[in-house]
């Protein structure tokens, strides 16, 4: 039953290449093959931190932060769907940025991008306490895209990569990785867009 829930979530969701959909603005500063350095915009996310592994917790978190956009448990209006859904390891202490997916805590922190021109003030305040709205200032971030099936031995070996593209670069690496999903389960592997993405100290 929980399996058909999302399913029929994510349908109302929508995939993002069927439809127009909101995607954080960034420019692109550096170009590679399937690797790029990007400077993002200022955004605001709704977070969930759930506990398990990569699929599961992402599968689990979906539906708190689904409830809270399409106002199934709160107050006020809709708001607009937008691309990537977001995956970080759960951060270990509050001041440090995402720790690798084996912290001894476990689980991770899956995220919803709000639409461009709301404010933390416009924003309605979510009425699961698991769910919290976080500000992110502007950021410079090192990309790998990749398609397929995300499951958690690709989602390892695709962080490796990215870690290897900065560190051959000499670029230093805010945290740890963040995983980016911009098409529903049912796209066809091939057609897929990941990403795996890691901030990089300011030059």
């Amino acid at each position: 039953m929980r399996n058909l829930l999302l399913a029929l979530a994510l349908v109302m969701v929508g995939a993002p290449s069927a439809m127009a959909v909101e995607e954080p603005k960034y420019s692109v500063v550096q170009k590679d093959d399937n690797f790029e350095i990007r400077a993002y915009a200022a955004t605001i996310t709704a977070d969930t931190t759930v506990a398990g592994e990569g699929v599961k917790a992402r599968n689990d978190a979906f539906m708190p932060l689904a409830d809270y956009i399409f106002a199934k448990d709160r107050k006020g209006g809709k708001i607009a769907v937008t691309a990537p859904v977001t995956q970080a390891p759960r951060e270990k202490i509050a001041m440090t940025a995402p720790v690798t997916q084996e912290a001894s805590d476990g689980g991770w922190t899956v995220s919803f991008t709000m639409p461009e021109g709301y404010t933390m003030a416009s924003l309605p305040p979510p009425a699961n306490p698991n769910v919290r709205l976080v500000e992110h200032p502007p950021r410079r971030m090192a990309v790998v895209s990749f398609s397929g099936t995300a499951g958690n031995l690709r989602m390892e070996k695709m962080k490796r990569e990215l870690m290897a593209r900065v560190a051959d670069l000499g670029l230093t690496a805010v945290g740890e990785p963040v995983f980016a999903f911009y098409d529903p389960p049912w796209t066809l592997p091939f057609m897929r867009r990941n990403e795996v993405m890691v901030e990089l100290v300011a030059s």
